[in-house]
């Protein structure tokens, strides 16, 4: 096999992992330099591929890229940008390639999650309809957790975990106060179409009247009266109600609770906040008195406090990656493999990209009690693993010491500019 460059990029939603998977790509690279020349990231996801903005990971310390592996977001910048079918712009297809030509690039890795993951398949397909040979290995990431196929996805585990942490703390806040003040605390997650994340708070109740007491998941289709009644009835029973509602909640007609009637960049519709509408919904029947938070990015980037196994999965994937690639596998995601959860064990697998790309895992029913409130034992069974162990990053005069890379372009090769 002839020495021949990468190229790395991250794409979608930053994670507090998603850069250990990039150390993992990047140090196992580094392994085999007799058979991989430089690994180039892409500067904003593949948007770096097609104006021909590559970062020189060689320029950085072994010290730089081992740091990675405990610094949140994403070190080279992402995006969201779909590419659409070659037939559709053949001309963005084109442009990669002559790119990839100019810098001598035979290997693809594209870490991201359904959205990305079908860029990884087009590409793949691109290099055997132009002729141009390259091993293109897809990474999986979304916080989401809401791809096929894989166990779990890095970067869910430790949202997981902050999720679980925050509420539980939160709860304790409200319980002390709801004699006197605050009776219902609402707290919004992340999680567009699959609850994923929203169940992760269940892990924060283990006796009967711990919070969360509801959870409002996309998969189960919101009943304002019945959520009103089962508020009433945890702030009777309970003296105060604490719930975690996922932002892609949504009424039986499909129609999201904050619809905000506009789309995002890959075609979603843009969501507002549900955690204000569904405290003022309580407010309006029962006259609580509130409070609400939005976890929003915080959720993502909290990296003091990542699951120690998410950041182990994170790395393990960017090292398969690169295996992968060398073994002249193409077209493929590496995943997570669970073997058994009691004791907790796991390995890695592949599949194919097209099984992957622009498929979502929803929440099994079987994870949701009856009532479509809370978790079941077989859920908690399914999460509780993934937010084992701590993995903390130093810390420098009391917060969190995280690297920030040079990120040197390499020199520019074509004459024409690409516009997006």
């Amino acid at each position: 096999m002839s020495k021949r460059n990468a190229f790395y990029a991250q794409s979608g939603g930053v994670t507090a992992v998603i850069n250990a998977t990039a150390c993992g790509v990047i140090e196992t690279a580094r392994k085999h330099k007799d058979k991989i020349g430089k690994v180039y990231a892409g500067r904003n996801g593949i948007l770096g591929a097609l104006t021909e903005e590559l970062i020189d990971t060689s320029k950085e310390s072994a010290r730089a890229i081992a740091a990675l592996k405990h610094t949140p977001s994403g070190a080279f910048g992402s995006c969201r940008y779909k590419l659409k079918s070659i037939e559709e712009n053949r001309a963005q297809y084109e442009r990669l390639m002559e790119v990839f030509r100019a810098h001598d690039i035979g290997y693809f890795f594209y870490n991201g999650g359904g959205d990305s993951q079908d860029t990884s398949h087009k590409v793949s397909q691109l290099s055997r309809k132009m002729g141009y040979p390259i091993q293109c290995i897809g990474i999986p990431k979304t916080v989401d957790n809401d791809l096929p196929v894989t166990d779990n996805c890095p970067g869910f585990g430790s949202v997981a975990k902050y999720v679980a942490v925050s509420i539980r703390e939160a709860a304790f806040d409200v319980k002390s106060m709801a004699q006197t003040s605050t009776k219902v605390f609402v707290m919004e997650v992340m999680g567009r179409h699959a609850g994923w994340i929203a169940a992760a708070s269940g892990l924060a109740g283990e006796a009967d009247g711990d919070a969360p007491h509801i959870i409002l998941f996309p998969e189960i289709a919101f009943d304002r009266e019945r959520f009103l009644s089962r508020v009433k009835h945890c702030v009777n029973h309970y003296g105060y109600c604490v719930i975690c509602v996922s932002e892609g909640a949504r009424y039986s007609d499909g129609k999201y609770l904050a619809d905000a009637g506009s789309t995002d960049a890959f075609g979603h519709t843009q969501l507002g906040g549900v955690a204000p509408v569904v405290a003022h919904m309580v407010k309006q029947a029962h006259g609580y008195k509130y409070h609400w938070a939005v976890a929003d990015y915080l959720q993502r980037s909290a990296r003091h406090i990542a699951s120690g196994t998410d950041v182990e999965q994170a790395y393990a994937m960017g090292k398969a990656a690169v295996r992968f690639a060398l073994q002249g596998k193409t077209a493929i995601l590496p995943v997570i493999v669970r073997t058994s959860s009691k004791p907790y064990r796991w390995k890695i697998g592949s599949t194919s990209l097209k099984r992957v790309a622009n498929v979502e895992r929803m929440m099994p029913r079987s994870y949701i009690t009856k009532d479509g409130f809370g978790i079941t034992k077989r859920c908690r069974t399914y999460l509780a693993p993934l937010i084992r162990g701590e993995a903390y990053p130093p810390y420098k005069n009391g917060l969190p010491h995280y690297v920030q890379l040079k990120n040197i372009q390499v020199p520019k090769k074509l004459d024409s500019d690409f516009s997006i």
